[in-house]
């Protein structure tokens, strides 16, 4: 069989989530961050099927016979997606139920199922729903017309029969139509899922919100009994386009909200309790067999992380990485001198955000700050940064700030913290029409002695500090005046009417970022020789992009060594003889996810290192506002590509991609030492922060006499 140039995206997609699931089932870790893996593998495929499976089949309606890059066509792909999803969700639930929770429960954390509460507990239990959680519950019936059920909303089903002789045939209310009737319940998503419990002894046991609801549901319904109960979960198409020429954009997102709420139903995931009530919801939804994932026990699992807010939980959790404070930064003045000295680099969560923070509040707080210019994706909620904006505002500095609309499931946020920013006196840009803005990227002009100076902050990673404690992500602050005219071009691009212009240092997309990549690729082939072969590192999120994969196998044709860290998707298929046998591509999983792009060309020896927000994809280069920005400063430099090598070394939490698609978890040999890259990064900024410490401090004690000190 001739080998395929490309992978299939969502088929690379699904196997990035079976690399996370890996870690998951390793017994070697502690058991919450196990739980964890679990959960974040649902969440992901909450996601990818309101997006993702939803494209697929719209294209399936559309355009049945076109095939993809791998050579799929949509019909095919919704099979094997199908196939492998069904596989990992077994292994998911199969790792929760027979391994997870029953060593959670030998370490005193102990789920208790409804048919193992003891009677002071279903009393408690009982009590609690009567009081607290029905009158939040509103049954709806089916048996005349089937209710919508809300788009990743959990629901409980009950199927009823009728109690005989309660009736007196004059009942208006009663159902017309069935004998056994079905209705269905919302559960309500402001309650604590997980309900702590009486245990009489040393284990910390807990019940959840769903158990609670299907046990005690049946007082929902006086005159009827309970014969079936059913906990489900529908995922509808969320993979909405807003209509950006309409004269209101922010009516328009919100209809879009709306809309995502009652779309087609693209998957329904269910608790296997009931066939008959399954096949009932099939039917209504209009999904097939290969749409309905059926399995025993709790279908959320993220319904359990409530257990990590106790303090049983720490010490089945990691042991705690500190964020240090960069060594490079003064924690207790403004970092104006600093940054006209110097660039600095900050790579978290090894180091912590506040700098960034930090940075916003002075400059909100400086007299001598005249203007604030930011772009916004995702900033999550409660953010210091939001809030460091408005107070920039209400103090008089000029603040533009260039929201985001359009990133995905957080538009009624972005909205909310749009308009707040507005009230506060702010000028609000939303976005640009057709493109989304993903740069990340902010201008301070402060005016000083010598006259107007920029300060820049870039970076890989939204500006979001909750994030910024579990996302690995790079970024620079620099005072050097090319690339903040480069940033102050790109500000006016983007918000009037000024054609592009050349930036100097800056790469923008979807403007000349991907032409510059290519450029850089062969380049790299055209300085590479059989002596000194060329060498490409690069690290990203993902890479699919046609285009770029082609460039990179050119050069490995050519001898160029390519070595590709992706996290995410990856449609290049690499080691394949005459074609990509001189690249390797790694993934790693750990416990911070790796969110930093970074790419190096040798050059010849010139070399050139880049960071960015874009990862390699058509949308991020061709559909996207994006930046990439070159490492000037020599110890910067050498930081980050001294970081970059250290991923290629992971013996621990890395994987290799082989040409059948598959992962390989790479392990260590016998004699080889375990390196793991990010607890060798933790170890560094550890050690560079306790050498500080010892550092004798710069303050001078100057002597007076006795009678000068009176």
């Amino acid at each position: 069989m001739k080998q395929s140039l490309f992978f299939n995206r969502e088929l690379s997609w699904i196997e990035f989530n079976a690399r996370v699931l890996y870690e998951a089932c390793r017994k070697e870790l502690p058991l919450i961050e196990r739980l964890k893996f679990i959960a974040i593998v649902s969440s992901n495929f909450d996601e990818f099927f309101q997006v993702r499976v939803a494209a697929i089949k719209r294209l399936l309606s559309l355009s049945p016979h076109h095939k993809d890059p791998s050579g799929r066509t949509a019909e095919e792909l919704l099979k094997e997606i199908s196939v492998r999803c069904h596989q990992l969700i077994k292994v998911q639930h199969s790792c929760l139920a027979t391994d997870v929770l029953p060593h959670l429960s030998q370490a005193g954390i102990a789920y208790i199922p409804p048919t193992s509460y003891t009677q002071a507990q279903k009393s408690y239990l009982a009590s609690m729903f009567k009081n607290t959680i029905m009158p939040l519950l509103t049954p709806l019936r089916t048996d005349e017309s089937f209710p919508t059920t809300e788009n990743m909303r959990l629901y409980a089903a009950f199927r009823l029969k009728e109690i005989e002789g309660l009736h007196d045939g004059t009942n208006v209310f009663r159902t017309k139509q069935s004998s056994s009737p079905l209705a269905l319940v919302g559960v309500p998503s402001n309650i604590e899922r997980v309900i702590w419990l009486e245990s009489g002894d040393n284990t910390k046991a807990f019940a959840v919100l769903d158990d609670v609801i299907t046990t005690f549901g049946f007082i929902l319904f006086p005159g009827y009994t309970v014969i079936d109960t059913l906990m489900f979960k529908v995922a509808r198409d969320a993979d909405f386009a807003v209509n950006e020429s309409g004269s209101d954009f922010t009516k328009e997102m919100a209809d879009v909200l709306v809309k995502r709420r009652s779309a087609k139903a693209i998957r329904l995931l269910c608790n296997a309790a009931s066939s008959d009530i399954t096949a009932l919801l099939k039917e209504k939804l209009s999904l097939t067999d290969d749409d309905v994932y059926e399995f025993p026990g709790l279908i959320d699992p993220s319904t359990l992380l409530g257990i990590t807010e106790i303090k049983e939980a720490t010490p089945l959790m990691y042991s705690e990485w500190k964020n240090y404070y960069p060594v490079t930064l003064p924690e207790n003045k403004p970092y104006w001198d600093t940054f006209r000295q110097r660039d600095v680099l900050l790579n978290v969560p090894y180091e912590s955000y506040e700098p960034v923070i930090k940075f916003l509040n002075d400059a909100a707080t400086d007299e001598n700050v005249l203007a604030i210019k930011m772009t916004l994706y995702r900033t999550g909620s409660n953010s210091p940064i939001v809030k460091a904006l408005e107070k920039a505002s209400q103090n008089g500095k000029q603040v533009t700030v260039f929201v985001e609309l359009k990133a995905r499931f957080d538009e009624g946020r972005n909205l909310n913290w749009a308009k707040e920013l507005e009230r506060a006196g702010a000028i609000v840009v939303y976005g640009i029409v057709g493109l989304k803005v993903h740069a990340k990227l902010l201008l301070v002009i402060r005016k000083e002695s010598d006259g107007i100076r920029r300060y820049v902050h870039l970076s890989t990673g939204n500006y979001n500090s909750k994030t910024a404690r579990t996302y690995s992500d790079l970024s620079i602050f620099t005072s050097n005046r090319d690339i903040a005219a480069d940033a102050t071009t790109f500000f006016n691009t983007i918000s009037g009417y000024s054609q592009f212009l050349d930036m100097k240092h800056l790469l923008m997309a979807p403007v000349n970022l991907k032409s510059r990549l290519l450029s850089l690729i062969e380049r790299e082939i055209s300085l590479s020789t059989p002596e000194r072969p060329g060498l490409i590192m690069a690290k990203m999120n993902s890479l699919a992009h046609e285009a770029i994969i082609n460039a990179l196998y050119r050069a490995s044709q050519t001898g160029v060594k390519v070595l590709l860290n992706v996290r995410g998707i990856c449609m290049l298929v690499p080691g394949v003889k005459g074609m990509s046998e001189n690249i390797t591509v790694i993934s790693i999983i750990d416990r911070y996810l790796e969110h930093s792009r970074i790419f190096y060309f040798q050059n010849g020896g010139a070399e050139e290192l880049y960071l960015s927000s874009a990862d390699w994809m058509p949308r991020n280069l061709e559909r996207r506002v994006e930046l990439m920005f070159p490492i000037l400063d020599k110890d910067v430099f050498k930081s980050v590509k001294d970081a970059l090598s250290i991923y290629f070394e992971d013996n621990s939490r890395s994987h290799t991609l082989l040409p059948s698609g598959k992962w390989k978890p790479n392990k260590k040999e016998k004699k080889e030492i375990e390196v793991r890259a990010q607890e060798i990064l933790q170890k560094k900024y550890k050690k560079a922060s306790e050498v500080q410490k010892k550092q004798p401090h710069n303050d001078f004690i100057i002597r007076r006499s006795q009678s000068q000190q009176s």
